[in-house]
């Protein structure tokens, strides 16, 4: 029996709101991370690993930054004659043109696209969280069921629940589904991974598309899983493995920190399943003999001769000998000069910390939670204090 034949559909068209500064001049999915890589390459990855080659990256907002990343997916294999990466963008002519208000929306507009290709399972992924997953696997599970949609969900407690869907499950059904709830029933929640029936997802959007008229759809989580939950066609593949969502800055920082942790959270050179990205091929890191580094991820290109610890520095990044880098992370080409202090903060690409400045410091070597968040091409005064007190 021939496989069935997959289509991987990543969501990344958002904004990116919560990651603030981080997105004012990139896709959420571009955004860096871990110093070499980039937030898409997790879904691409784990597309690479499953043997899925036919993948469509829906692009919306600063998609340049998105796809010079990408360029022809040679990094996931998927620089194919057949098949391969398709980039999807808005679009004018037919019914279904223009800018999409949502994941429901995005999947609504490119409906006929999807009919066209005739998949067997429609996998569809967002590009904002850290994670492995065998996404074949999780094709196989779902045909076998007979469901019209597998939510992969982990359990992220009660605290954050509320930020996701939740979800109550009885052996393996899904059997309530509640989006962004003020007061979750569950920490259960869906990871923003679905594997749905191909027809059956594409006609309820029709009728829900219909319904809704120039309103437009919005969110997956707004209608369609409601209906499908409710009409018994839900089921779950429980995720207990390493998850983390990065579409918060705080998020973004921890995350960073769970790579230094030992183990870490998450190993993105396993040898079992890697985490491709595009390499610069850029000379090794060059660490100064006044440099003090001690648990800290340092890319190529990079130029140590400061004190760092407990922080992860992307490839050009410059620390001055003198200069203090603690529990943070450093995007390419930050610069900070000598005897500057950076601690829990975010430095954004090609920002200039000067002489003296303090960024995130308040004198409390006990900090927790993200201090600052530095804009790209940011440049800070020698001697200033960032935020300073007028900032909000």
């Amino acid at each position: 029996m021939s496989p069935p034949r997959t289509l991987v559909l990543v969501l990344a068209g958002g904004a990116g709101g919560r990651l603030d500064l981080l997105t004012k001049h990139r896709a959420k999915p571009a955004v860096p991370f871990g110093g070499t890589h980039r937030l898409i390459d997790f879904p691409l990855s784990n597309c690479l690993h499953a043997g899925v080659t036919d993948v469509w990256v829906v692009e919306q907002f600063n998609p340049v930054s998105l796809n010079d990343h990408l360029n022809n997916g040679r990094p996931w294999d998927l620089d194919r004659t057949t098949g391969g990466l398709l980039m999807l963008h808005p679009h004018r002519g037919g019914d279904r043109e223009g800018w999409h208000q949502g994941t429901a929306d995005a999947l609504w507009r490119q409906a006929t696209l999807i009919r066209q290709f005739g998949p067997d399972a429609l996998v569809v992924v967002s590009a904002d969280a850290v994670y492995r997953l065998d996404y074949e696997r999780v094709v196989a599970e779902h045909r076998e069921s007979g469901a019209t949609v597998t939510m992969v969900t982990t359990d992220v407690g009660l605290d954050d629940a509320g930020r996701y869907g939740v979800v109550e499950v009885s052996e393996g059904r899904v059997t309530s589904y509640a989006y962004k709830p003020d007061d979750p029933s569950s920490s259960l929640v869906c990871n923003e991974v679905f594997v749905f029936d191909p027809p059956s997802v594409l006609d309820l959007l029709d009728e829900l598309g219909e319904a809704a008229g120039d309103d437009g759809l919005e969110d997956l989580g707004d209608d369609v899983l409601p209906r499908v939950v409710a009409e018994g066609g839900a089921r779950e593949h429980r995720m207990t493995s390493y998850w983390r969502d990065v579409g918060t800055v705080d998020a973004y920082l921890e995350s960073h920190l769970d790579l230094l942790a030992d183990p870490p959270g998450i190993d993105l050179d396993d040898e079992s399943w890697p985490i491709r990205t595009r390499g610069d091929r850029l000379a090794a890191a060059r660490l100064l003999p006044t440099c003090d580094l001690h648990d800290a991820l340092v890319a190529p290109g990079a130029v140590i001769g400061g004190t760092v610890s407990r922080s992860v520095l992307s490839s050009g990044v410059i620390v001055e000998a003198g200069a203090t880098v603690r529990d943070s992370v450093l995007l390419p080409g930050a610069h900070v000069a000598a005897g500057a202090y950076v601690v829990r903060s975010v430095i954004d690409d090609e920002v200039k910390v000067g002489r003296g400045a303090h960024v995130g410091d308040d004198g409390d070597v006990t900090l927790v939670g993200l201090r600052a968040c530095v804009p790209d091409g940011a440049v800070l005064p020698a001697g200033s204090r960032y935020p300073d007190d007028d900032d909000d």
